[in-house]
């Protein structure tokens, strides 16, 4: 499974600007805030009151074409993007490491902070003998969670209670036991900043992966503004 949200795609006007500066070009450029095209004829890919000309897409993708040393302008179109994953995906998306920045939701800091349910992985490919084992799974996560929170809990039995230091190893315990037994297939959420070259690279190279989070989330570059420029016009069937 993987959801992705909250997208916004900017720097257009600067790549461009950027993009004409070695040839002095920028009297060619027809791109602004008013559709170069007829009404009928718009590409309806404009962009927060930003439509790229047909000189300036001309340009763009022939520097696409020619190569990453002559496309730098594709490193200056930006997108953020929410993106919620099973942390087995996650590992691989980590291998992009340039021109990408994330924040995520921390299992380190909030592992306890709701109960487990079967929503929070990714759990669409599990027979039903495995579907049963990872709800025992979740049901032992909850009852580490259950005793972890309870904060005020120091009653060993009727007759003892805990000291402090050792009420604190209890709930470090109880807190290992989750992180430990928390399955690869969990749902994590990211904010994630990255450009078009980067989402080129993906694209390349992960459009015809055996995971089904990396088909859709090339489904969803193929839906990105001018995805031409990313996917070169090659789009996976």
């Amino acid at each position: 499974m993987l959801k992705v949200e909250n997208v916004e795609v900017i720097g257009w006007e600067h790549a461009i600007r950027g993009m004409r500066n070695p040839k002095n070009s920028w009297a060619k450029s027809d791109s602004g805030p008013e559709c170069p095209y007829e009404k009928e004829k718009c590409c309806g890919e404009c962009q927060q009151n930003f439509c790229i000309g047909p000189n300036d897409k001309q340009l763009m993708m022939a520097l696409r074409n020619a190569g990453t040393d002559h496309r730098k302008f594709m490193r200056m179109i930006t997108v953020y993007l929410d993106i919620t994953a099973p942390l087995y995906w996650w590992k691989e998306f980590d291998t992009y490491k340039v021109g990408t920045v994330a924040n995520s939701c921390s299992t380190m800091h909030k592992i306890a902070a709701k109960e487990f349910t079967l929503d929070d992985f990714s759990h669409e490919h599990l027979c039903d003998d495995e579907l049963a084992l990872l709800e025992e799974v979740i049901a032992r996560l909850n009852m580490n969670r259950i005793v972890f929170i309870a904060k005020n809990d120091k009653q060993v039995d009727r007759y003892t209670v805990m000291s402090d230091e050792c009420y604190a190893k209890y709930k470090k315990t109880l807190w290992w036991q989750m992180i430990q037994l928390l399955p690869s297939s969990y749902n994590q959420k990211r904010t994630v900043m990255l450009n078009y070259e980067v989402l080129a690279n993906i694209y390349k190279s992960r459009r015809n992966h055996k995971l089904d989070e990396w088909h859709t989330l090339c489904d969803w570059i193929e839906s990105l503004p001018y995805s031409i420029l990313i996917t070169g016009g090659v789009v996976d069937e």
